[in-house]
């Protein structure tokens, strides 16, 4: 039930900055182009919309397999050495979201201390940029919640986006993306 709500709250707030951002985007434009002004806060007011949008957007990516990658090795391998293999990938990846969150707190804190402002918006620059350490914590935690999906048994690895099976159930071809990898003379030999 928590996890449910807390899925609906990030993706909530994924699409409402998607929102503010075209929303803002489609004012800046139609002021510029139509009324020769601006909101001057408005490129600036973007740029920090994306940020957080991109760096709520991995953690989903990772919740929902839309990450893409180079996975035809790891699928031909054996179920455990799979599931080996998908833990070693997330705990690659574990230390690299406690390195970047360990890092944007440094930066936070050192932000927080120079009461450095942003350029346009008139508030400090740390407000704004918060969202580092968040991203990279919540990063890690959906990381972790895919290694306990593999090591309980729901999962036999570290499962990514598919694009190319995908691409070909769209086509109704029943071939799997381990076939994509084999040649013809592979093929015939079955």
């Amino acid at each position: 039930m928590v996890t449910r709500v807390i899925n609906h709250l990030e993706e909530g707030f994924i699409a409402f900055l998607l929102a503010a951002m075209t929303i803002l985007t489609f004012v800046q434009v139609v002021l510029r182009y139509v009324f020769n002004s601006g909101i001057i806060w408005g490129v600036e007011a973007t740029s920090y919309m994306f940020a957080w949008m991109v760096l709520f957007g991995m953690s989903y990516g990772v919740r929902v397999h839309a990450h893409i990658g180079i996975d035809l090795l790891v699928k031909n391998l054996p179920g455990a050495t799979r599931r080996v293999a998908g833990l070693i990938a997330i705990g690659l990846c574990v230390l690299y979201a406690g390195i970047m969150a360990w890092g944007s707190y440094a930066y936070i804190s050192r932000l927080i201390r120079l009461g450095i402002e942003a350029e346009d918006i008139p508030i400090e620059r740390w407000m704004l940029t918060v969202i580092l350490p968040i991203g990279f914590a919540l990063l890690g935690l959906r990381l972790l919640q895919e290694a306990y999906a593999i090591v309980s048994g729901r999962r036999s690895g570290f499962e990514l986006a598919d694009e190319a099976a995908d691409v070909l159930k769209e086509q109704g071809l029943n071939v799997s993306s381990t076939d994509l990898g084999a040649t013809d003379l592979d093929r015939k030999s079955r």
